[in-house]
């Protein structure tokens, strides 16, 4: 019941983290990689690698020499760096070569240009991925949720809320879960130059179906509950159902988390560079999806069928008040 009783202050806590990654996306924004912007990536290696490799200082300086513009220089590896910039030509390449190889002997290893065209073409397509997925989750909850509430022999409705409910608060938190790894972005991007990638899509969408996975596990929970109350004629109170139903599944859902975290965590640390801001982003991914499903879904469902019991009660206490004028006047 921690989390039900506490709910104003936790939904306080989680409100001021979701704020901070607001104000970081609106601040900031998002840097796009070139997947989505369009220009030109170079991967290259260094076949001396095992004796020593350019300096990153060394290949940026002479970058800057250039006047190539903005770009990013990341190592991959241990043996090797990846450069994105804008679109180039082959005039400009051959001193880009000839700054990255810095007197050693490199191979590259892949070079390929992406058209502005193409590039926002796969940024609506992502975002319309992720739509797409939040839509169908919702339909999905509201079916698998339709008959959890039910009337008694009064025609009365039973504790708890509707399935539309279900529906709109898994997508609210869902929503929060990729807010808060967009925010970690946003402040990545302003920091380290860290840039939206294929990759970093692929991980949001990760997240989607962790986070409703463990969301839904919860709401399950609930439901079986307010069905056994049903099938056993017992009557409590919603509030003491949800909590319930969070101390059944609490312990799941952490340990899953943790071991989940240990995977991600040993490939953001292993991993090296190219995976990097994938591991970090399913990381902080995992984390706002775990403490989401206790402490914002579940006591989102008490929040929401408190108020609506509030609007039966005002509903009813106008209708006697109508009913009393009709007598007085006839």
């Amino acid at each position: 019941m921690f989390f039900v009783e506490n709910r104003k202050r936790i939904f306080t806590v989680i409100g001021i983290l979701a704020a901070v990654s607001i104000a970081a996306l609106a601040i900031w924004g998002l840097r796009f990689g070139i997947e989505f912007t369009g220009g030109t990536i170079v991967e290259v290696r260094y076949e001396d690698a095992r004796v020593m490799t350019p300096d990153k200082g060394a290949i940026e300086a002479d970058l800057d020499q250039l006047g190539i513009g903005g770009y990013s220089l990341r190592q991959s590896g241990e043996d090797g760096y990846i450069l994105r910039t804008r679109d180039i030509t082959e005039e400009e390449f051959t001193p880009i070569k000839a700054a990255l190889a810095q007197e050693y002997s490199m191979i590259v290893e892949r070079r390929a240009t992406v058209g502005p065209i193409i590039g926002e073409e796969l940024k609506n397509k992502a975002f319309v991925a992720i739509a797409v997925v939040a839509v169908l989750i919702i339909l999905y909850v509201a079916f698998a949720f339709r008959n959890v509430r039910g009337m008694d022999d009064d025609g009365e409705p039973l504790a708890g809320v509707s399935s539309w409910s279900y529906g709109l608060i898994a997508i609210f938190v869902l929503l929060h879960d990729l807010l808060i790894p967009l925010g970690a972005f946003a402040i990545l991007g302003q920091v380290a130059g860290a840039e939206v990638d294929v990759l970093i899509v692929m991980a949001l969408l990760t997240i989607l179906g962790y986070s409703v996975n463990d969301t839904i596990v919860i709401f399950d929970r609930v439901r079986e509950n307010l069905l056994l109350n049903k099938e056993e004629k017992e009557e409590e109170v919603f509030s003491k159902t949800v909590g319930r139903a969070l101390s059944q599944t609490y312990a799941r859902s952490i340990n899953t988390s943790v071991t989940t975290l240990f995977v991600v965590l040993s490939l953001l640390i292993f991993g090296g560079p190219t995976t990097m801001y994938f591991a970090l982003t399913l990381a902080v991914g995992v984390f706002a999806g775990t403490y989401s499903s206790l402490a914002l879904a579940a006591p989102l469902l008490v929040t929401v069928e408190a108020r609506q019991a509030e609007k039966r009660a005002a509903e009813e206490e106008a209708s006697k008040t109508s009913k009393n004028k009709k007598k007085k006047s006839t």
